[in-house]
């Protein structure tokens, strides 16, 4: 049997939302999902102005936007597409939510209490010509995914910047929705 371009997307699209949802239907928590992963998050980033980390209104939670950062210094800096290739600015985002993650966690308690993560907003620090800023993204989107399940899967805004603070390549904002109480 020969299929043809479609029927082939198709069966990966098909093959594809298997794999999630026997990523979501695997029995294991997100905190138990980040153990098997191996991923500790790293301590509650601290506001470096005049903000908080997390603002929750009824069961939605709003993260301030989060950057690469370690013990409060940014892991990288530079333009994505320029000093900072395209590669390593996924990476970025994947810091970069550990961090968003970490401050949802001292918000509130444990992330087994996340319903569904709703929105990124992914900012990204641009090189001129530059146009892949939804594939940095998808260094944040695709571990979303692997920790939550289908619940890990979000809309999303994946944007260029020509700067972002201390040259940061990334910078996130996230709206969570957790369970009440």
């Amino acid at each position: 049997m020969t299929l043809n371009r479609r029927e082939m997307l198709v069966c990966v699209a098909l093959l594809l939302g298997v794999a999630s949802l026997a990523a979501a239907q695997d029995g294991r928590t997100p905190e138990e999902r980040l153990k098997a992963l191996g991923i500790e998050l790293p301590p509650a980033p601290k506001p470096v102005a005049n903000y908080v980390p997390a603002v929750r209104a009824g069961t939605l939670v709003f993260l301030a936007g989060q950057g690469p950062l370690v013990a409060g210094r940014p892991a990288m800096t530079g333009k994505v597409g320029g000093d900072v290739s395209e590669e390593d600015g996924a990476r970025a985002a994947r810091m970069t939510i550990l961090n968003s993650l970490a401050a949802l966690r001292a918000e509130i308690g444990s992330l087994d209490r996340v319903r569904r993560i709703v929105k990124l907003t992914v900012w990204v620090n641009s090189a001129p010509g530059f146009t892949r800023q939804p594939a940095v993204a998808n260094g944040a989107s695709d571990l979303l995914v692997q920790i939550f399940g289908e619940a890990g899967r979000h809309a999303r805004s994946a944007v260029s910047a020509n700067e972002l603070p201390f040259n940061m390549p990334v910078e996130i904002e996230m709206i969570v929705e957790v369970s009440a109480g």
